[in-house]
């Protein structure tokens, strides 16, 4: 389940801070056009950490209406509240989410034994595929595999979004259970898909999602070689996207490319002129 390419949108924003329903109806036409397999609104890149939870709620109903069926959409749901967390996700499965990522608890670092309360009670709470979401780079603590794979017997947590930039992560994952493990980062993409992945959740598809599918595409087939060409041809992009924060670069390119505007929500503000002039050059070399 959830293989391929997955999009983790941004959230688009107007001058004054209202959510730019317009701009992510343009966004998601856009993915949409260019044959990705599955969007991920409210996630990390899509700054749910600053949107209310009535703004979430709308941009997940928005999402899953503007797609309309034509490929699953997983909604961004996690909390460091497990009670906040299952209402969110209670409300992606009433609105029409193919599933919800669900991010590890952040700040209050629960131990392996907290994770795996925490996953299971939303788990039991809400019938819906649920992809955990692993990136101790936002959380400040890691899901270890051995915990992952007690969580895989959890009838409804079929996936993983591993973004702890480790194959070997990957590996010592599939050695313990059958989950569905799908990249976190996008330069890591065709090496999990080597070793067991099954695709991605990308920024970088916010802006290429047309490439990012056909490398997951290849690589599901076991075209390495048309993979790796499309590897390298993007990888110059993967770095460049992470020159300051997410999603600060992306929205700098989508709004490049007249898709958005760039405006972001405190404390994150749009790039220096410093860094948009390293991401640019890598824009202009792929036509973006």
């Amino acid at each position: 389940m959830f293989t391929g390419s997955y999009t983790a949108l941004v959230t688009p924003f107007k001058s004054d801070g209202a959510v730019d329903f317009d701009a992510y109806g343009r966004l998601i036409d856009f993915q949409l056009e260019k044959g990705i397999h599955g969007l991920v609104p409210c996630g990390c890149t899509g700054e749910a950490a600053t949107l209310s939870h009535a703004e979430q709620k709308q941009c997940l109903r928005f999402a899953v209406e503007r797609v309309a069926g034509r490929v699953p959409v997983v909604g961004g749901t996690g909390s460091n509240n497990t009670a906040e967390a299952i209402e969110l996700t209670a409300f992606a499965k009433e609105a029409g989410c193919n599933g919800a990522l669900v991010i590890t608890p952040y700040y209050n670092k629960p131990t392996a034994a907290g994770q795996i309360a925490h996953y299971t009670a939303i788990a039991k709470a809400v019938d819906i595929p649920i992809m955990l979401y692993n990136v101790p780079g936002r959380t400040g603590t890691k899901i270890l595999p051995e915990t992952i794979a007690e969580l895989s017997k959890v009838p409804n947590i079929v996936s993983i979004k591993e973004a702890c930039g480790d194959i070997d992560q990957v590996s010592q994952i599939k050695g313990l259970c059958d989950i569905s493990v799908t990249s976190g980062d996008d330069s890591l993409t065709l090496p999990m898909m080597a070793v067991g992945g099954v695709g991605v959740v990308s920024v970088a598809s916010n802006v290429v999602p047309g490439e990012i599918a056909s490398l997951c595409n290849a690589a599901t087939k076991g075209d390495y070689a048309t993979a790796r060409e499309i590897h390298y041809k993007l990888m110059p992009l993967f770095k460049a996207l992470f020159i300051e924060t997410n999603p600060m670069p992306v929205k700098a390119a989508l709004a490049k490319m007249g898709i958005i505007q760039n405006y972001l929500r405190l404390p994150l503000v749009p790039m220096t002129a410093t860094a948009f002039a390293k991401l640019e050059p890598t824009l202009d070399r792929l036509g973006l």
